[in-house]
Order: C-alpha cells, then sequence, then structure tokens
C-alpha cells in the first residue's frame, strides 16, 4: 500500500485488496514514541514531520541533496499526538473487526473472502438531518 492512509479503515481494505504491507508513517507521526522535534506554537503543541525523501530527510541523513537528486517530500507540522497506544488500538481494533465481518480467521485469508463494492451515495441520513428528540 502507498502510505497515504487516512483513516484506520483503509488499513484492513489494503490486506483485503492483497497488500503485503501498509506503510504508516503519517499515521505514527506526532507521537511520543517518533524521533519528530516538538513545537509549541500559539500554545498548541505540533511535531515537524517530514518525508523521507525530503530536503530535510536528506541534510539530516546525507548531508544535503545530492547534485544528481530533487527532493520530491515536504517538512510539514502535525498536531502533537501523545503516546502511541491508542493509535495502536484502534487500527488493530479495525483490522480485527474487519476479519470479523468477512469471516477470515487470519489475515492471510482476508483478500480471499473480501469483497469491494463500489458506493456512491455516502449520505447516512439517519445521522445527517434527523433531528434529535429530547426525553426528560
Amino acid at each position: 500500500s502507498s502510505g497515504i492512509n487516512a483513516e484506520y479503515g483503509d488499513i484492513a481494505k489494503a490486506f483485503g485488496a492483497g497488500a503485503d504491507f501498509v506503510m504508516l508513517g503519517g499515521m505514527f507521526a506526532g507521537h511520543d514514541e517518533g524521533d519528530g522535534e516538538v513545537i509549541e506554537k500559539d500554545g498548541q503543541k505540533f511535531v515537524k514531520f517530514y518525508g523521507m525523501s525530503s530536503s530535510t530527510a536528506m541534510q539530516k541523513h546525507s548531508g544535503g541533496v545530492a547534485n544528481y537528486r530533487t527532493s520530491e517530500g515536504k517538512t510539514v507540522l502535525i498536531p502533537y499526538r501523545g503516546s502511541i497506544n491508542t493509535t495502536i488500538q484502534d487500527i488493530l481494533g479495525g483490522v480485527r473487526s474487519c476479519c470479523t465481518y468477512v469471516g477470515a480467521v487470519k489475515l492471510k485469508e482476508l483478500p480471499k473472502r473480501t469483497t469491494f463494492v463500489r458506493v456512491t451515495r455516502q449520505l447516512n441520513e439517519v445521522y445527517g438531518k434527523a433531528s434529535i428528540n429530547k426525553t426528560d
């Protein structure tokens, strides 16, 4: 999988589609266990995050961008996220739930049991515009 995982469910989808591994750098970034520099800005904590093809990474690990290369990645500030434990539990819980839904006992069974369906209507009207009736 390419590493552009926005949600925990994307990991299960990648394995369901047959991926052998899923790159999670962006999902793991911003946690205490990472090596990112914590920066405080306007009273909020951020972590400097950069891709390994960025000029920041090449400067840090190789002494700069070589003449025959170009920088492809970015350096950005992302919100500080604390310990990685909750993120790991959410990832594992999502994959376990997916395996349960499709009847896969082992992760390697997931691609054989997964069927993808194109969904064109994504509005859930039950929770979207429904009014909430309060009972006191």
